[in-house]
């Protein structure tokens, strides 16, 4: 079972989110967490955050064990690209170029592991604009 989460526009380039992310690629989630968040890199925090969210999806959505979970995939994609213009001397001008970033990151759990929520039918009383009920 697939459970994605991603993060469109971050303002950071993509080759520098790619060094982070080929760090954690063949590790398992626990471990991937605990590099994440002791990297001295700036990159790493989106990073972080798009794992924990697919990670809090599958424990929640699906009702998944954190043990079963392992990363299968993360792909970072180039987004739009920013044009901005620096003044320079004879009245000339550099472009700069503030690059995006597009975060997706699939994780795979084991059908078996998830564990069953029993719920059961709760009828909610309905209740009057006075608060009485109906």
């Amino acid at each position: 079972m697939e459970i994605k989460a991603g993060n469109n526009y971050v303002r950071m380039s993509p080759r520098k989110l790619r060094l982070v992310a080929d760090l954690v690629r063949t590790k398992s989630l626990d471990q991937a967490l605990i590099a994440l968040e002791n990297s001295p890199r700036r990159a790493a925090v989106p990073l972080l955050k798009v794992v924990k969210q697919a990670m809090a999806n599958a424990t929640h959505n699906l009702t998944l064990e954190r043990s079963s979970l392992k990363i299968k995939k993360i792909a970072i994609d180039e987004g739009p690209t920013y044009k901005r213009w620096q003044p320079v001397s004879r009245g000339r001008a550099f472009e700069i170029k503030k690059r995006t970033s597009h975060i997706i990151v699939v994780l795979e759990g084991e059908k078996g592991a998830s564990t069953q929520v029993k719920t059961r039918d709760v009828k909610k009383e309905r209740t009057n604009k006075n608060g009485k009920k109906d």
